[in-house]
C-alpha cells in the first residue's frame, strides 16, 4: 500500500498549526471550528494539500491514502480509554490528534457525524471495550469484522473513511480491497447495477450500542433506523461508471435476494471476488489512512483485547464530497451531523 510519508520540516508545520488551533479551542467538535476547518487546511504543507487533491480527484485504482510520519506522544495521550463516551477533558490529551486529523479530511470534503452513531460527534474514539467482545462493531474484538463500505445501509453514507491510529501494540490488520479491475462474468457485473439487494443498518447505528443520553434523549431518535430495519428499500451494489464503478456493500447486514436467483448468483460471485482480494494493512501511531469508501471495502481481523490501557485505539472520522445531499436531514446548512 502506498504511503505519502512527511519529512520533518512538514511534522514540524503540522505541530505548529495544531497547537495553534488547540489553544483557541478546547474541542474538535467545536461548530465554530468545524466551519473554519477547511479554511485553516489551506495551511498546512502544500506536498500533502497536493497528494491528497490527487487522491480526490484522480480516484487512483489502490483506493486508499496512507499519511505516515506524524509523531504520536504515547504518554501524553494517556491510557486507551475502556468506552467511546469520553468527556470533552477526557478527550483533551488528543486533542491535536483530533484536529489533524480533521484539517487533513477537509482536504477531501466536509467532515461529518450520525446523531445515531457514538452521540452525534465527528471523530469517533474506537477501542475494545468489555463486554462486546463477540459483537459486530468497532469496540468488539474477537469476532472478525466483516468487509463492507462504511454506513452503506444510508444513502447519504461518507465518500471516505478516514483512521488516525494512536496505539496498535499487537499489530491487528485492518483489512482491505479495492474494487479496480476486478473481473466478474459480464452478467453478474450488469445485474450488479440493478436494485436487487437490501442493506440493513449496522450495529453502531442501533439504538442498543447509543450512550445512555442518546437512548432515552429522544424517543424519535431511532425511528429511521427502525424504519431501514423492518422496510429496507432495495438499491444496486454498484452504480456509476460500468468501467470503474462505486460500491455500496456490507453483507453481513444483508439477507439473501430470494426472488431472484439471477440478483442472488452475482452477488456471491461478488463476494467470492472480494474475499479472494482482501489483504491486511497494518496501521501504527500517528499514520492516518483514507479510505475511498466508494470504491473499496475495509474491515478487521479478530484480536484478543489487552485491557490494561494499551490496547489498539483509533480516531474515526467519515467525510462526503457534497454536504448538501444532506441538507434535509441536518438541522442548519453549518451543523455537520446527519439526523
Amino acid at each position: 500500500m502506498p504511503r505519502f510519508v512527511l519529512d520533518s520540516d512538514e511534522v514540524a508545520a503540522l505541530k505548529k498549526l495544531t497547537g495553534e488551533i488547540a489553544a483557541k479551542y478546547s474541542s474538535a467538535e467545536d461548530p465554530e471550528f468545524l466551519l473554519e476547518a477547511s479554511v485553516w487546511a489551506q495551511e498546512m504543507p502544500r506536498r500533502l494539500r497536493a497528494a491528497l487533491n490527487d487522491f480526490r480527484l484522480t480516484e487512483p485504482a489502490s483506493a486508499c491514502f496512507v499519511l505516515s510520519g506524524y509523531p504520536v506522544d504515547d504518554e501524553k495521550i494517556g491510557r486507551t480509554p475502556e468506552h467511546w463516551d469520553l468527556t470533552a477533558a477526557q478527550r483533551a490529551p488528543t486533542l491535536e490528534e483530533e484536529i489533524l486529523l480533521i484539517l487533513a479530511g477537509s482536504l477531501l470534503g466536509d467532515c461529518i457525524g450520525w446523531r445515531t452513531q457514538q452521540a452525534g460527534r465527528i471523530v469517533h474514539d474506537v477501542m475494545p471495550v468489555k463486554g462486546m467482545e463477540q459483537e459486530q462493531i468497532g469496540i468488539g474484538s474477537e469476532q472478525t469484522i466483516w468487509w463492507h463500505t462504511e454506513d452503506a445501509f444510508h444513502p447519504l453514507h461518507g465518500d471516505y473513511l478516514a483512521m488516525m491510529f494512536l496505539r496498535n501494540p499487537d499489530r491487528v490488520p485492518t483489512t482491505f480491497a479495492s474494487l479496480e479491475g476486478l473481473e466478474l462474468d459480464p452478467e453478474d457485473w450488469r445485474t450488479l447495477f440493478e436494485p436487487h439487494y437490501v442493506i440493513k443498518p449496522d450495529n453502531s447505528h442501533r439504538p442498543e450500542n447509543a450512550s445512555e443520553t442518546d437512548e432515552h434523549g429522544d424517543e424519535h431518535l431511532y425511528d429511521t433506523i427502525r424504519k431501514m430495519l423492518t422496510e429496507p428499500e432495495k438499491i444496486p451494489i454498484l452504480s456509476g461508471d460500468p468501467s470503474s464503478p462505486y460500491i455500496r456493500i456490507d453483507p453481513y447486514f444483508m439477507d439473501p435476494v430470494t426472488d431472484n436467483p439471477r440478483a442472488q448468483k452475482a452477488f456471491e460471485a461478488l463476494v467470492q471476488a472480494l474475499d479472494a482480494r482482501i489483504a491486511d494493512l497494518v496501521l501504527m501511531p500517528g499514520e492516518i489512512c483514507f479510505v475511498d469508501n466508494r470504491k473499496a471495502v475495509h474491515g478487521r481481523r479478530a484480536f484478543k483485547a489487552r485491557y490494561d490501557g494499551r490496547d489498539r485505539w483509533f480516531k474515526r472520522m467519515s467525510i462526503t464530497r457534497d454536504l448538501r445531499k444532506s441538507r434535509t436531514s441536518r438541522t442548519d446548512a453549518a451543523s455537520r451531523v446527519i439526523l
